[in-house]
């Protein structure tokens, strides 16, 4: 069976400024791992190119054994059938309520929707299921977004500061519930995070050094 993710000798730079530079990493199914480092190394822009939205300057991104495609159309279709991802800000339709917004990310991913009241309960949602985004919590909101991100089933499962906004009972039920899902799904999981916290959960540690200030001449 392929990598669930395979990054080659990335490089990524913005503005001038080298933000990776011939990165590599590889995640089994069901590999879990922490990707660690100061702020600007470039946590973010590696997960991003990961899930294709981001294109790095050179280098090769592989999901599930295939390689990163060059349209950005061909990219959305295969991130929607092998990421999920869970963002630093909560980004759910706004006109549709929290279990609309999951059932939506369901189908366009191609998996069943019957597990989504079971999420809901395993996050303390099931109260808020009829609610419109805006009239979530911060907290509530961070365990929605790690809810839609797990109801696709991902092969590859990314989040960026999942427990930022969360208490330590809440930041342990909520890595609890990632690390065990995603282990039942047999998905890969990778965190970035600065939220020394997770590493009771997580034993892997990928350390990004700071970043240069400048290209090289």
């Amino acid at each position: 069976m392929p990598n669930a993710l395979e990054l080659r000798s990335i490089r990524f730079s913005r503005n001038g400024r080298p933000i990776l530079a011939d990165f590599g990493l590889s995640l089994a199914p069901g590999e879990q791992a922490l990707l660690l480092g100061p702020s600007g190394c470039g946590k973010t822009s590696l997960l991003n190119i990961a899930a294709g939205l981001l294109t790095p300057d050179s280098g090769d991104v592989l999901l599930m054994g295939e390689r990163m495609p060059a349209r950005a159309a061909d990219r959305d279709a295969l991130r929607r059938r092998t990421v999920g991802i869970v963002f630093q800000t909560l980004r759910l339709i706004s006109a549709l309520s929290l279990r609309d917004n999951l059932a939506l990310a369901a189908r366009l991913a191609g998996q069943p929707a019957d597990g989504i009241d079971r999420l809901l309960a395993e996050l303390s949602l099931s109260h808020r299921a009829g609610a419109r985004p805006r009239a979530l919590s911060q907290g509530e909101a961070q365990r929605a977004a790690i809810a839609r991100a797990l109801v696709a089933r991902p092969a590859l499962l990314l989040a960026d500061e999942p427990t930022s906004a969360l208490d330590d009972a809440n930041t342990d039920r909520a890595a609890a519930l990632l690390v065990r899902l995603a282990a039942e799904q047999g998905s890969a999981l990778l965190i970035a995070t600065h939220d020394s916290r997770l590493k009771a959960h997580i034993p892997r540690a990928i350390q990004l050094a700071a970043a240069p200030d400048r290209v090289a001449a």
